[in-house]
Formats: structure tokens, sequence, C-alpha cells
């Protein structure tokens, strides 16, 4: 049964909810189970790029959503796990030690090893944590332990991969939902929510990336040898496609979103010149003029902007020394990689072997929401009914590491391959 964030066990209904750019989800679970009872999506307002930029519009929508979502299941629900994204996210690898004078380890010193006070000590100061994972112990300096509980030793060692958000983006969102009349069981990051719900275990085992291509953004996640590895956010998305498509076709953003999702596409074919769109024109009522463009014109425009969304997390994992690391899988998903050419492209450009994921860990999704686009609200279901193992609390003193990032990257590079 799953637990609330006190520990002790859930008696009511669990709930997730999903704030994006251009969609808010809400999800409600059963009580001592995972089977959907309520399922409620609207269109966002009020945050974009993943921020809260107006909390009354914002506000509107959650309670719409979640009041959708509550008269399917035939219930109130007053806590909700809610996903966090935005450019504003960080994530780092340190390496901590304690002493365990020889004795056998046990849960205590993973609370000490694990205590978020010591791991923050060098966030930055306008950050607030919200992941401490454990990615793989030591022992007397003995790499490779996934569970050191019931083993002996002098001194417990622990990689921990490290995710924050700016505090303030953190107190918006949180405001915005308590404005709503309910508590927040957890914050959970985007990508690490979707790989959740998406990512088989052997791909998490081997080494896979995850892009989760929303609205504002594009978040990624790097798994190796079953953990997190690595979180990172491109302020690109979607929704910055339907605006290049309104922009250069001069067209009202809802014709645009609606000639992307059935016209829309990342590759060419030869018939594309013979195929012609009729594009409302801004200003005009309906059925008044109408522009007629062939469908490459519309790939001219989708194309060059999917593009430069995959080079840019090509570039991103190059950069944070994570293009290795994350192997030959990349898993697409989010509302934008349904896009017809999609998985192709990322394959293309990443040169790696790329399937389009789905939730797959929650029963009783209905085949509306069984999508890409709702991956992330499903695994925040997931991440509620059973939670990974993260930083709980007490104290720990870090170990000698190499100074700086990537000194730190590498490190952890070369002690696992």
């Amino acid at each position: 049964m799953a637990k609330t964030k006190n520990g002790k066990a859930r008696s009511g209904p669990i709930a997730a909810l999903d704030i994006g750019t251009t969609k808010i989800s809400c999800f409600i679970a059963a009580s001592g189970g995972g089977r959907i009872v309520g399922i409620g999506h609207q269109v966002s307002r009020g945050v974009r790029n993943g921020l809260i930029v107006d909390m009354g519009a914002a506000e509107a929508a959650i309670r719409a959503t979640v009041e959708a979502a509550e008269q399917m299941a035939g219930e109130t629900i007053r806590e909700v796990v809610v996903n966090v994204s935005g450019a504003s996210l960080t994530s780092r690898l340190i390496a901590c030690e304690i002493a365990v004078a020889g004795h056998q380890i046990g849960d205590a010193d993973l609370r000490r090893v694990l205590d978020p006070t010591g791991l923050c000590v060098d966030k930055p100061a306008d950050h607030d944590l919200l992941h401490a994972i454990p990615i793989g112990y030591s022992i007397d300096g003995n790499k490779g332990v996934h569970d050191p509980r019931g083993m002996y030793g002098e001194r417990l060692g622990v990689n921990v991969h490290l995710l924050t958000a700016a505090g303030g983006a953190l107190r918006n969102l949180a405001a915005t939902v308590e404005r709503c009349h309910l508590d927040i069981d957890s914050f959970v990051v985007a990508p690490y929510a979707s790989a959740l719900s998406s990512l088989i275990d052997d791909e998490t085992q081997l080494g896979v990336t995850l892009i989760d291509m929303g609205g504002g953004t594009t978040s990624v996640s790097v798994f190796f040898d079953g953990e997190m590895v690595h979180a990172g956010c491109i302020p690109i998305g979607g929704g910055h496609v339907t605006s290049d498509i309104a922009r250069g076709l001069s067209t009202p953003l809802a014709q645009a979103e609606r000639l992307k999702t059935l016209y829309g596409s990342a590759l060419s074919s030869p018939s594309d010149d013979r195929e012609l769109l009729a594009v409302p024109v801004i200003g005009d009522e309906a059925g008044g003029a109408q522009n007629r463009i062939p469908r490459s014109m519309l790939i001219g425009i989708v194309r060059p902007r999917l593009e430069e969304t995959f080079e840019l997390v090509r570039a991103h994992l190059e950069a944070t020394g994570f293009d290795k690391v994350s192997g030959r899988r990349v898993v697409l998903v989010g509302g934008a990689s349904q896009l017809q050419g999609a998985a192709e492209m990322a394959g293309q450009i990443l040169d790696k072997q790329v399937r389009l994921g789905r939730p797959r860990r929650v029963e009783g999704l209905a085949e509306a929401v069984s999508g890409p686009a709702f991956a992330t609200c499903a695994g925040l279901l997931a991440f509620a009914l059973k939670k990974p193992v993260e930083a709980p609390s007490r104290a720990y003193r870090p170990s000698e590491e190499p100074s700086g990032r990537f000194g730190r990257i590498g490190q952890w590079i070369r002690e696992n391959f």
C-alpha cells in the first residue's frame, strides 16, 4: 500500500496533477491500488515554459481539471503529487562518505549518509532540493554496492544525484495549487515522472535517454544501471512549432495547432507540393478568406524547429558528459513527440535507436489518455504508489572528491565503465 510523506499508509485516493504549458491533467487512483478511477484534462492557462506566469488563470484551469477528475472518480481529493518543469532545474552528482566503525550497516546509517541538510551544503542559494537519489554505494572504497544494509565495513560512501529548482518558481507553483484547496504531497521533476511510467527495466539498466517533448519545454533524463543519473531542460517545445506556423502563415494559433496536428511532419515526401491546405487568415470571420498553400510549405516551417530541438538535446548531452553514458536508446514522450516523423528525425540527429513511449505502469487508462502526452501524469502516480529511495534526514561528511561539476561526472563515469 502507498504511504504518505509522513510514512503512514494512505487511506484515501491518490491524485497526480501535471501542470504543463499547453495542458493540465489530473489522474486519481483508487486507495490501496494503482487503478485509475478519475481522469480530467483541460487546456492550460497562466503557464509559460513550465512556469506560473498568471496565478489566477492557472488556478481556474487547475480547479476545472481536478473537478472533472473528482466527478468521474466520485471522490474528493485533498493531496496531489505535482510535476516540476522549466529551465530552472539543475542536476548534479556528488559523493558522500561517513564512518560506520566496523558495525553492521543498517537503515540509520543510510539516513546519515543521505542527510539532505548536508547534501545541499553547496547547492545554489536560491534553489530548493527536489530529489536526492542514491546511484551507487561503496564500502571501504569498494564500488558497485546496490544495497549496503546488512554488510560490514569502516566507511560507507554513496554517489548521489541531486535535483534542485529555483525556490521562487516552486513557491509560485505551490501557492497556485494551494489556492485550489489542495495540499502538495510531493514535487517530482517532469522527466523523472515520465521515465517512471514509460521506461522498461532493461533500458534503465543498459542506458537510455528519455526526451519529454512538452508544449513549452523539452526535458531530458538519462538512466544508467537502473537509476537516473542526469536531468535537464531545454526551453523549446511543441508550442514553439505552433507559434512558428501561426507567424509564418498569418493564421490564428488555434488553426496553427490544427494544421500542425493534422498535416505537420518532420519528414518531406514527393507529394507535398501537390497537396494543398486551406489556411484561415487572422482577423477574418469563420468562412471568410482562406489561403491555399502546399503542404511542403508547412513542413518547411515545422522541420527546422524540430531539428533545432534535437540538436540542442544532442549539444546538452555532449556538454554535460552524458552522451556516451546514455547508451544507444532514446525514448520520446510528450505531446510534441507524436508529430509525424519526430522519432525518425531524432534517430538521425542523435544517432540512436528511438521509440515512442507511453504509460506502462498504471491500470485503468482510457485509450484517449494512454498516449505519450500523458506519460508525466501517469508517472506521478507511479511515484506516489511506490516512492523510490531518496534522502531522508541526519548528518553526513563530504568525502574528498574532484572539484567542479565535470570532475565529479568524470569520476563517476570512470567508476562505472
